[in-house]
């Protein structure tokens, strides 16, 4: 599968996994519920580490940990939820994270100029037919009224 990283469409190489699936090798993401169970073995993992933050989950919960993280995906379950906007901000602007922050899940193509002002630098769309859409989007404006976390 293909994403949108950085304004280009990439390979997508990473894996999310489950909190009751086995860990396989090779850049996964996991749960920050498991994260925080498996913590001392996913440092030792054979490859890359990311973690899924959902809306309810708090920033503050990873922030000592971003160091050991290369992904951060936002996992959208719903259109009307923003926190996740929140989310991103905070891991830009208030933790300073680097990494990959990667929007996934149910969001639309008209929320990803908005993401990509928050901090977020990667798409995953639900489906590969909307690559080049959510692709045109990140250049839906040319004029802001706000200042940009990026």
């Amino acid at each position: 599968m293909q994403i949108i990283k950085d304004k280009e469409i990439i390979n997508n190489s990473w894996s999310y996994i489950a909190d009751d699936d086995a860990l396989k090798t090779g850049d996964i993401s996991v749960s920050v519920s498991r994260w925080k169970k498996d913590k001392d073995i996913l440092i030792k993992h054979q490859g890359k580490i990311g973690i899924r933050l959902r809306p309810e989950d708090t920033t503050g919960d990873i922030a000592d940990d971003l160091g050991n993280l290369q992904l951060i995906e936002l996992d959208f379950p719903s259109l009307a939820d923003g926190r996740l906007f929140s989310h991103a901000w905070l891991l830009r602007g208030r933790y300073h994270y680097a990494g990959e922050i990667r929007a996934t899940g149910h969001y639309l193509p008209d929320q990803v100029f908005y993401l990509s002002r928050v901090g977020v630098n990667a798409f995953s769309p639900e489906k590969p037919e909307d690559l080049p859409v959510v692709l045109a989007s990140l250049n839906d404006f040319s004029v802001t009224y706000q200042c940009s976390i990026n």
